[in-house]
């Protein structure tokens, strides 16, 4: 199947792409995955709950409402939504190639496509200890941003897993709201910035434990009620009365399946032109978390998402002009 443009993802980033694509009358194509990095269609705000910080819903919406919500609308201007994984691309020539999971190998045909948005998110690093399949969000996330002032959290202790700038920045977000803030660090010294350590040290609603780690959450079947922490150097194990779990380990770009044809910086996310939304290859765009590494919020990745759906117009009326130059060069 050939398509003027093809997405991969579909988070905000990807469905305002192809809101703002099928509005203009490009026929888009989305991809949306199937549990792609581990989650469903939607992306990473399909695990959060209640999403109080994103435009036009005064009352809130969670994190799968809205995902369905932008679902529906891209749907409706025509936009073929294909719930369907791309496990391989081809960027070495236009159109470019795309192969479906199960469907990749050298003798299959692949999709095709003459502008391609990427906008396949990052997925937050997760621990997997006990008692996490229960109490995900239960009383555990990966973003204070997203998720901590919900009334769950609100004037009770929580805890942050981390230690580098991230878990120092979220664990100061987080005593906006909490009683109490701990952060469990599982060395005796912070990786974060001199700065961003300081400050969480000197917090009066902040307590660093150090040489911690977090092996068990538990709760009453419900939601989380405390958690089992172990001494890294004695192995000895205590309770923690929290109503929270907040991890801050970092995040991984969904980017493997572009095997190094884009570029990316140093932990994989993909590097744009300043500015725009624009890859190393001319009729490649990224949207979204999978190259924003600092905001990662809903409402920006929106805003990414329409950047890369006006950049791959403009980029397809330029290719046909210059074909329809090529064409009258030959007469």
């Amino acid at each position: 199947m050939h398509s003027k443009v093809a997405i991969i993802g579909s988070g905000p980033a990807g469905h305002t792409a192809a809101i703002y694509a099928a509005r203009a009358e490009l026929k888009p194509v989305l991809f949306e995955g199937m549990m792609a990095g581990g989650v469903a269609p939607g992306g990473q705000l399909t695990t959060t709950t209640e999403v109080e910080n994103f435009p036009g819903f005064p009352a809130g919406i969670t994190g799968s409402e809205l995902t369905d919500k932008l679902r529906e609308q891209s749907a409706r201007f025509g936009t073929d939504i294909i719930t369907e994984t791309i496990t391989r691309v081809d960027l070495s020539a236009r159109p470019f190639k795309l192969w479906r999971e199960g469907a990749d190998g050298d003798s299959d045909k692949p999709d095709t496509c003459d502008a391609l948005i990427v906008a396949t998110g990052a997925t937050a690093k997760r621990l997997h200890i006990a008692g996490e399949d229960t109490y995900w969000q239960r009383g555990m996330s990966a973003c204070a941003v997203c998720d901590g002032a919900a009334p769950i959290f609100r004037n009770k202790p929580l805890v942050v897993i981390g230690g580098g700038d991230s878990a120092c920045e979220e664990a100061t977000f987080l005593t906006k709201y909490a009683s109490h803030v701990y952060i469990a660090v599982r060395r005796d010294v912070f990786r974060a910035s001199t700065i961003m350590a300081k400050r969480a040290i000197n917090h009066p609603k902040i307590t660093v434990l150090w040489n911690t780690h977090v092996i068990e959450a538990k709760g009453d079947g419900k939601v989380l009620t405390h958690v089992v922490l172990q001494d890294a150097k004695t192995r000895e194990t205590r309770n923690l009365d929290v109503s929270g779990l907040f991890y801050a380990i970092g995040h991984t770009p969904n980017t493997a399946f572009l095997a190094g044809q884009l570029d990316t910086d140093d932990t994989g996310y993909l590097l744009v032109k300043p500015g725009s939304s624009l890859t190393n290859i001319r009729g490649v765009f990224a949207a979204g978390d999978v190259h924003d590494k600092h905001y990662r919020q809903a409402i920006t990745a929106a805003g990414s998402g329409c950047m890369a759906a006006l950049d791959a117009e403009k980029y397809l009326e330029e290719l046909e002009a210059e074909e329809q130059e090529q064409s009258a060069g030959k007469l």
